[in-house]
């Protein structure tokens, strides 16, 4: 089957590639996978390629033919699992992502490391993955290489290890950290088996190079590992600590052969200014290549860079903005130099550099030197690989960190990088997450020359980008598809310089071939000029001709000279084409000359063109275009078209050397005969001419007499001219010889009104030839009436146009066109202009207060601004003006206030004293502003608002000036109604108060609307979904959020590099605005960032993606029936789009989208037949074809045509009647006899399971809802934790409850106070005496002695030695090694006396001696820093959780039960009606602010004040709270407050029974505000007397109650009515009650198994001390041959779980500052025996009697099972703690903790024990040869007379 697969794909891709071909000759290979590819490697021997993609590795040819393939998933798994899955439960199937790919070449097998079990991997063949060589999931932890995490990378680097002679191919692993993952960042794998090693098992133990666990601290993101002399390096991003989430890169080295990573040393690299881009993405390694080292070693930035030292080629982004990235470069000689300087500086110099701090020891909390050594400096060579005395890991300091340019910048996310070497230039191949792959030059100046766009568009290219083995081919991989494409497409351009345009450094034009090539392609490459290379710009190309051009009518040789002409061999033929004409070349030193053609083959000029420009083109060997150039043949007679009124003039002054001969009145080649008539080249002032007119003003309409100059007419004498221009319509005029030089013309009356004036240039013919003459003859032609409509205009043209107002034809003329006769007066110019008129006035009303400019349009408003004597408006003066006046049309004045509404004319009085009045009037009236709609808007501003009243378009626009509370506004609209749109207020206070809108028109004149617009607080925005669109838009974008109501308008707004999209929300109300995603331009491939406009306001939305448009493949099933389903395949449909949001239509009938997938859609056929949009002719019978059509928002797709068939049911009609019927009728009479019968009991039967899924459904939907608000509301504790706010106790605290506590005296224990009553006299000597009996302690031989003789008294009780236990703890604990020893000694006497005498599986199980309270502490002493670091935040969650949970509901506060609780006993049983409030409460002292706190109604008032205490003061721990007794609680319903208390005079009584007051009895309502004050005794002390004694008094009589009464009483009372049933209701608590218990499990569940999950994983760090206890619990027992694993199994389970953490579980107010109430106790114990049950071997059987906390947790005692079975396997495969390493850690402990005890009473105490049994530990002493030896019955005896004061013999 794999053989024909194979060979089905090798076809397809031969027919792609040769199809593609045939268009452009690029043959493009290309495999897609079904899956998401992750990983791609090559094999370097034969170039196949490997894809790890999911669920499978594919082995492909290297022309990407597939080969094999094997499946690696999905497998049957679990997050939590250890392999073998067989036996894990809760498995599924589960995806297996390709972590890690690495071909082992040397013995021909490929590495495959998955995500599946734990991140196990295989061997497969590596000529055939298909055979699988090596794969065993049962070896255990060791063997884990890669993570179960997707977001967790792995690289890897193949290498040797050495051990006793043998050397092994291993790999080195560089692995980030998941939470289910070990803890070391870089191990070492063997690849077989040797010894006790196994095949991938980690063989390097190092301690250092590991991250923190459970602590997502210092994120590595791995990116790539490599080899190079004799170091493997590791390139990641990592955050520094936890306390920055920056990611820096970093650049790790390893010597090959340090088999204890001591070498191990972390460099940062910094790229870009300020390390812009610090997070690496992907990374090459190569060399520089020649030109790209010289340029790296002239630049300052690197040191000298050689070609043959590889350089480091990284692309990083900005953690900022994933669309800024760059690449940078670091020469490993740079990195190994800083490197060498970090080592020597923490080897030599205490760690710094010029004295500046450089180095850093990553992954370690210590703080002291580490830095310490001092190795002389020459000899820092022996340990370049580091030694075990000498610190490690080592990272520099950021100050250290090797820095580097970012040589090329994009916009954009690279993704991937290669480099490659070509004829000493170096290339960069980068691709980016769109699915492009950049190629750029790096040279000099760095470019980026060329892109190569797959069709996979905004897919992003796999890291994994390499050549193939001839360099001559790149591989990419994007997330499906991998395609091989040729690094260069020289061939593809067919001339140079096309060829040199590609600035391809892998390209030149091979000259001598004609051919764009690679330089090895070219054979002749090596001759000069023999390869033009393409980014030099260069091509042979003809530079000049000699001679340079040559007339039309002569032919010559041309010698051309040419640059960058190659070496023309002698077996080259040269030879030259111009036009048709071929003529043999000759190359003479960087020329060639050619024949030019006859003249009769050159073709003729054209147009006004003087000239003809030929080809000439140069060929070597026949076919080979060397250069071509346009070579000039001019035509002398044709310049004269260029210039027609001045001939001679353009002849001679054309740059081909022209002559003019004035007898022929012709232009001609230059020639040698001198003649009269003939004027050389540049002779133009010989040329026969006209010029100089006189006057230059001519006129419109009066015929004006015009002289002029003529020269050179000598050979003109006596012959006659004419003169003629365009506007003299054809006419031609005589001119007049006057004298001398000068000529005349008697003028034309022309006609031109287009503009007040214009150029006439004249020209002047020779009359008898009637050729032209040379003239340049330009006048003006002005027109006086043109812009000059009346009087006053007219005066003021310019003097110089001579214009005059003519009355009687009342308009501006030239002077002499208007008669005196006509004019009625001597002199035209001192004509009187006629009264100012006055046409318009604007505005037409002004404000009483004036203050507002009007402006009076009209004519005749004088000429000059002087000329304006007075304006009044309506009889008001009216002050002019002066800078706004226009001559004679416009008058601009500021009309003054005036008294009361007025309506008048305006007059305009000018100089001369005439007035012009205005027909119109202008009216003052007073605007009056009321009303301003909205009232409100956001604080942003942009609100439009609309102010409506009477008379406001008063005055013009522009006079009017809004604002609102002082805030511009800005005006849109002036009219009846004025609109204007707010600015931003930017005042505090908001919302604001109602502020006054001021309408202000001109200067005097201002309206006040008060209190008429507030500004409230912006809207808010929460979220929005969906969070991406395709580009086609069109999706619909719900954005959720509060304060939309005040917002007018809501734009969608996309803005690229060069382009804006838009649109307008469709649908709005206070939460939520609904948008269609703006349709963008996909084209432009830029950067978009998505903006939403609320008004002013603006906001990013992030993140929000745009995605290219999805890609539909044809439709291939053209039939669909009404029961067929459509499939539709292409790709990227799940990227912006969901099933829901997608239409299909056949024809025009909708059909049903079912489901969406990434490549496919299933469609439902359309429920009614469907019929084409557009119908065909009728009489057409064929059937119709459909178009399939699938829409995504705006976008459409028409995804082939269909038909539609109905079924033919033409049979059916028959074949029912006939057939069916009759047998239909036959079963229905057999079947309704049954039927009768059976109908009753299904009814019922019916019945019970509708009552019973009702149920069910109920208490799933309980569960679910109460999830979710507790989910809800535990975020603000999760936030509170997040700040590091969970209350854990100090080390002392701690000690002190969970040893003292339990104590007979408790809180009061003197261990626990610490308070010792010695008299100050003795007090130095019972100080010196205790330490004495501590040194006596510190004796192995007395402190055993001690012990045992305790143990031996009959009154010595288990009580007591737990006491005893606990003080030895504290009094030993300055040497906690010792008390291991201790310990240990007594363990193995313990266990000895259990496996031989008594049952070995009791031992441990209960504190029955004293050694086994010692375990116990020293347990909770090695487990407090896990408490603080892991377990500790999912152990407060769930105590909090479930005290949320249960306060909740109702707790009755005398019985103790709750209606939300996990334990059965402690359940309520009753209904309880209640409502929950929110009282507003003031605390009395500590200023205004109220704190809302959320209460019941049931609540009692001691209740109410818990919960008040724990709202009010949740910042401090408990233990600085305000007690409840300590507070009052006071309530102001009115004038008068009420204190509320617990028990009063008003308290309700139900016969001898008195209710708890609850706020219900108070009825407080909801918001209520309550005071709480601390109760001061003094303050008002009668009437804290009176309550306290009528308290008491109440308190005396105990038969009072909350919620329900206690059963027997209310039995009592029962009995005596007679109510039976009402007495079995009370009793019992219904089913429907222990639903509850279901609920608050399924709640609290996710709490539970966090907690669960931290306790028992050893994924991740277990503590040292757990591993140490556990393998010697294995270690004695395989000493003894009795003890099976089920009896290791309960030790341990005695040793931790039950000794210590059921102990924590249960008591979370020993680790934390709390109060543990006794309803949240009853459920922590449930708890807490579910995980004692999943810790025993013993299998539960349940019954229906079994307790209902055993029946609640059944279903998941088996996964807890599990998880303790895996925990207990993990740790017995983890590496060994030895005792030093033990030792070590106890020491620490003791140094930071031990100063902090009550180590001095702890002695006192013991001593008391000491003095009790005094003569035993004597005696016992006495018997001991050890203790006879070290004088311990002396030493015991002098410190018991000091202590005791006794005087003895000693």
């Amino acid at each position: 089957m794999a053989s024909w697969v194979s060979l089905l794909l090798f076809l397809f891709c031969k027919s792609i590639s040769q199809a593609q071909e045939e268009n452009n000759n690029i043959p493009i290979l290309e495999f897609t996978s079904e899956t998401s590819i992750n990983n791609v490697v090559q094999d370097p021997q034969t170039g196949r390629i490997y894809l790890g993609a999911i669920n499978t590795i594919f082995q492909l040819g290297p022309s990407l033919h597939l080969q094999a393939r094997a499946e690696t998933g999905p497998k049957e798994d679990a997050r939590t699992c250890t392999p073998p899955a067989s036996a894990c439960q809760d498995t599924k199937p589960m995806n297996n992502h390709n972590k890690l790919l690495l071909v082992h070449p040397s013995n021909g097998s490929l590495i495959v490391c998955g995500s599946r079990y734990r991140g196990i991997c295989s061997l497969l063949n590596l000529t055939n993955v298909e055979q699988q060589l090596y794969y065993s999931d049962s070896k255990g932890e060791r063997t884990y290489v890669a993570s179960i995490e997707d977001n967790v990378n792995v690289v890897a680097v193949m290498s040797t290890y050495s051990k006793d002679g043998h050397t092994f191919s291993v790999f080195v692993v560089g692995k980030g950290y998941g939470s289910l993952d070990s803890t070391k960042l870089i191990s070492t794998r063997i690849l077989q088996d040797f010894r006790d090693w196994v095949v991938f098992e980690s063989i390097i133990e190092a301690s250092t190079v590991q991250t923190t666990p459970f602590v997502p601290k210092y994120l590595h993101d791995f990116r790539l590992a490599f080899k190079e002399d004799g170091f493997v390096y590791f390139l990641f991003s990592r955050t520094l600590d936890g306390t920055d989430t920056k990611n820096l890169t970093f650049v790790s080295r390893l010597c090959e052969d340090d088999y204890h990573y001591y070498s191990h040393t972390e460099l940062q690299l910094n790229c870009g200014p300020n390390n812009r881009y610090n997070k690496v993405q992907a990374a090459y390694v190569a060399f520089p290549g020649k030109e790209l080292a010289r340029v790296m070693t002239e630049s300052s930035v690197y040191d000298k860079v050689d070609s043959w030292s590889k350089v480091l080629f990284m692309v990083a982004s900005s953690d900022n903005d994933d669309s800024d990235s760059a690449l940078c470069m670091y020469p490993l000689n740079s990195i190994n130099k800083r490197l060498v300087e970090i080592i020597s500086a923490c080897y030599s110099d205490s760690g710094k550099i010029s004295r500046i701090p450089a180095v850093d020891i990553p992954y370690s909390s210590k703080t002291d030197e580490f830095c310490t050594s001092k190795i002389a400096k020459d000899t820092l060579a022996n340990f370049k690989c580091g030694a075990d005395f000498l610190p490690s890991p080592l990272a520099s300091k950021p100050k250290f960190a090797l820095k580097a340019d970012a040589v090329y910048t994009t916009s954009g996310l690279l993704t991937a990088v290669a480099v490659a070497v070509e004829n000493d230039h170096t290339i960069a191949f980068l691709g980016n997450s769109k699915g492009e792959v950049f190629k750029v030059h790096l040279s000099a100046d760095v470019y980026m020359y060329n892109r190569i766009s797959g069709d996979t568009i905004g897919e992003k290219v796999n890291k994994n980008l390499f050549f193939d083995l001839s360099q001559s081919h790149l591989y990419i991989t994007t997330e499906k598809k991998i395609t091989k494409v040729p690094v260069q497409t020289c061939l593809q351009k067919k001339d140079c310089q096309s060829c040199v345009d590609l600035k391809d450094p892998y390209c030149g034009w091979c000259v001598l071939e004609g051919r764009c090539t690679r330089r090895s392609e070219c054979r002749r490459a090596e001759e000069k000029n023999g390869w033009l290379w393409s980014p030099q710009q260069q091509c042979v190309k003809i530079i000049s001709f000699y001679p340079p051009n040559l007339s039309c009518k002569k032919t010559q040789k041309v010698k051309i000279n040419i640059q960058y002409l190659p070496t023309v061999g002698l077996s080259d033929r040269l030879h030259c084409t111009i036009n048709s004409f071929q003529s043999k070349g000759r190359s003479d030193n960087g020329h060639v000359s050619c024949d030019l053609p006859n003249p009769t083959l050159i073709p003729q000029t054209s147009g006004d063109q003087d000239f003809v420009a030929v080809p000439v083109r140069i060929f070597v060997n026949e076919t080979v275009e060397l250069a071509t150039g346009d070579f000039k043949f001019y035509n002398c007679a044709a310049t004269v078209r260029k210039s027609e009124n001045t001939p001679c003039m353009s002849c001679v002054a054309s740059s081909w050397g022209c002559q003019w001969n004035t007898h022929d009145h012709t232009c001609s080649d230059m020639d040698d005969v001198v003649d009269t008539n003939i004027i050389k080249q540049r002779q133009g002032a010989k040329c026969p001419q006209f010029e100089n007119p006189d006057p230059v003003l001519i006129p419109v309409g009066y015929k004006t007499h015009i002289s002029f100059e003529g020269i050179n007419l000598d050979l003109y004498q006596g012959r006659a001219f004419t003169i003629g221009t365009e506007l003299m319509r054809n006419v031609e005029e005589e001119v007049h010889f006057e004298s001398g030089p000068f000529y005349t013309f008697s003028g034309f009356s022309f006609s031109y009104n287009k503009s007040p004036e214009t150029n006439v240039l004249f020209y002047v013919k020779d009359k008898e030839s009637g050729k032209k003459m040379d003239s340049t003859l330009n006048v003006t032609l002005y027109n006086c009436s043109v812009g000059r409509e009346d009087c006053s205009l007219c005066k003021n043209a310019d003097l110089k146009y001579r214009c005059v107002w003519c009355a009687r034809q009342k308009a501006c003329v030239y002077e002499k066109l208007c008669n005196p006769d006509q004019q009625g007066s001597g002199d035209p110019y001192n004509t009187e202009c006629p009264d100012p008129q006055i046409t318009d006035i604007i505005p037409r009303f002004g404000p009483l207060q004036g203050g507002i400019s009007i402006t009076i349009r009209g004519s005749n408003l004088g000429i000059h601004k002087e000329d304006i004597k007075s304006i009044t408006v309506v009889g008001e003066p009216c002050i002019h003006q002066e800078e706004k006046y226009s001559v004679s049309t416009s008058v601009v004045c500021q009309i003054g206030p005036v008294s009361n509404s007025n309506w008048g004319q305006v007059e305009v009085e000018v100089k001369g004293g005439k007035r012009g009045t205005s027909s119109m009037y202008f009216t003052y009236r007073n605007p009056i502003p009321e009303v301003v709609k909205p009232s409100r808007g956001p604080k942003a501003g942009g609100t439009l608002i609309t102010i409506s009243g009477q008379f406001l378009d008063t005055g013009s626009m522009d006079d009017v000036q809004v604002t609102v509370g002082g805030v511009d506004c800005t005006m849109e609209h002036f009219g009846v109604e004025i609109t204007c749109r707010t600015g931003e207020y930017r005042a505090d206070k908001v919302p604001s108060d109602p502020l006054a809108v001021v309408v202000k028109y001109g200067k005097s004149t201002t309206k006040t609307i008060p209190s008429a617009f507030q500004f409230l607080e912006n809207p808010i925005m929460l979220d929005h979904h969906p969070k991406g669109s395709f580009v086609c838009g069109g999706r619909n974008i719900v954005v959720t959020g509060s304060g939309f109501d005040i917002i007018q308008t809501a734009v969608l707004k996309v803005n690229g590099d060069n382009s804006t999209a838009f649109e307008a929300a469709h649908k709005k109300n206070d939460t939520v605005i609904q948008f269609r995603s703006p349709t963008v331009n996909s084209s432009l491939n830029q950067p978009l960032k998505t903006y939403i406009h609320l008004d002013n306001l603006v906001k990013e939305l992030k993140p929000f993606v745009y995605h290219p448009d999805p890609v539909f493949n044809e439709v291939t099933k053209k039939v669909i029936t009404e029961a067929s389903i459509i499939i539709v395949t292409g790709r990227g449909f799940s990227r912006a789009m969901t099933a829901k949001e997608a239409q299909a239509f056949v024809g025009d009938v909708p059909c049903v989208v079912n489901t969406l997938q990434d490549d496919k859609l299933f469609l439902d056929p359309p429920s009614t037949p469907p019929s084409a949009r557009s119908r065909r002719h009728r009489r057409d019978t064929r059937p119709e074809l459909l178009d399939l059509t699938i829409k995504f928002g705006k976008g459409e797709w028409v995804v082939g045509s269909v038909q539609y068939e109905k079924k033919n049911d033409l049979s059916l009609y028959i074949i029912i009647p006939a057939v069916i019927v009759p047998m239909l009728l036959i079963i229905a009479i057999s079947v309704y006899c049954y039927r009768r019968k059976s109908q009753q009991a299904e009814r019922e039967y019916e019945k019970v399971k509708h009552q019973l899924e009702n149920l069910e459904e109920s208490v799933r939907d309980r569960c679910k809802k109460e999830f979710t608000d507790l989910m809800i509301e535990m975020e603000d504790h999760t936030n509170e934790l997040s700040e590091g706010r969970i209350p854990f106790l100090d080390y002392k605290t701690y000690t002190d409850r969970v040893f003292f506590l339990p104590s007979k005296d408790g809180a009061n224990d003197v261990m626990i106070t610490g308070k010792l009553d010695i008299p100050e006299a003795r007090r130095a000597t019972v100080t010196q005496a205790l330490n004495q009996f501590s040194n006596l302690l510190n004796s192995k031989t007395f402190l055993i002695n001690f012990i045992r003789t305790l143990e031996r008294s009959h009154d010595f009780n288990a009580r007591a030695k737990v006491y005893v236990a606990s003080l030895l703890t504290v009094a030993l604990h300055g040497k906690l090694e010792y008390y291991t020893d201790i310990m240990r000694t007594l363990l193995l006497e313990l266990m000895e006396e259990y496996v031989n005498s008594k049952n070995p599986k009791l031992m441990l199980r209960r504190s029955e001696t004293v050694v086994e309270r010692m375990l116990c502490n020293w347990m909770s002493i090695c487990l407090y820093q896990f408490l603080k670091d892991s377990a500790g935040e999912p152990l407060y969650k769930l105590f909090r959780a479930i005290k949320h949970q249960i306060e909740k509901g109702p707790v009755d506060a005398r019985v103790k039960k709750a209606k939300y609780t996990l334990n059965d006993t402690g359940l309520l049983g009753d209904d309880v009606e209640y409502s929950i409030l929110t009282l507003q409460v003031l605390v009395q002292g500590e200023g205004p602010d109220v704190t809302p706190v959320k209460v019941l109604n049931c609540d009692t008032i001691s209740q109410v004040k818990e919960k008040i205490i724990e709202q009010v003061y949740r910042n401090l721990p408990y233990s600085q709270r305000p007690k409840v007794d300590s507070v009052t609680l006071e309530w102001r319903p009115g004038s008068t407050g009420q204190i509320l208390s617990d028990l009063d005079l008003t308290s309700q009584k139900e016969g001898r029974w008195k209710r708890i007051n609850t706020l219900a009895h108070y009825n407080v309502r909801d918001n209520a505000t309550l005071v709480l004050s601390r109760a001061f005794h003094s303050h008002n002390y009668d009437q804290n007397q009176e309550n306290h004694e009528e308290r008491n008094a109440l308190l005396e009589d105990d038969k009072v109650f909350h919620l329900v009464r206690p059963a027997d009483e209310l039995d009592e009372i029962k009995s005596k009515r007679g109510s039976i049933k009402d007495k079995s209701m009370t009793k019992a608590i219904t089913e429907i009650y222990l639903t509850r218990l279901l609920s608050v499990k399924g709640t609290l569940q996710q709490f539970v198994d966090d907690f669960f999950r931290s306790v028992l994983c050893s994924g991740a760090v277990v503590p040292p001390a757990v591993k140490y206890f556990f393998d010697f619990l294995d270690e004695q027992a395989l000493k003894h041959n009795n003890v099976d694993e089920e009896t290791i199994h309960i030790w341990k389970t005695n040793s931790l779980p039950l000794r210590f953490w059921v102990n924590i579980l249960k008591n979370p107010h020993f680790t934390f500052d709390v109060h543990v109430s006794e309803v949240v106790d009853a459920s922590l114990s449930v708890i807490a025996q579910t995980f004692m049950d999943a810790c025993t071997k013993s299998e539960h059987k349940l019954s229906r009697d079994s307790p209902s906390n055993k029946l609640l947790y059944a279903k998941e005692i088996s996964t807890y099972k599990k998880m303790v079975d895996d925990y207990y396997k993990g740790i017995r495969q983890m590496v060994p703690v030895s005792d030093q390493d033990m030792n070590t850690h106890l020491a620490e402990v003791s140094r930071a903790h031990t100063d902090k005890l009550n180590t001095q009473v702890a002695l006192h105490q013991l001593y008391q024990y000491a003095s009790k049994y005094y003569d035993g530990i004597i005696a016992s002493l006495d018997e001991d040869p050890a203790a006879q030896s070290k004088q311990l019955t002396l030493r015991l005896q002098q410190i018991a007379a000091a202590l005791e004061n006794k005087v003895t013999d000693l």
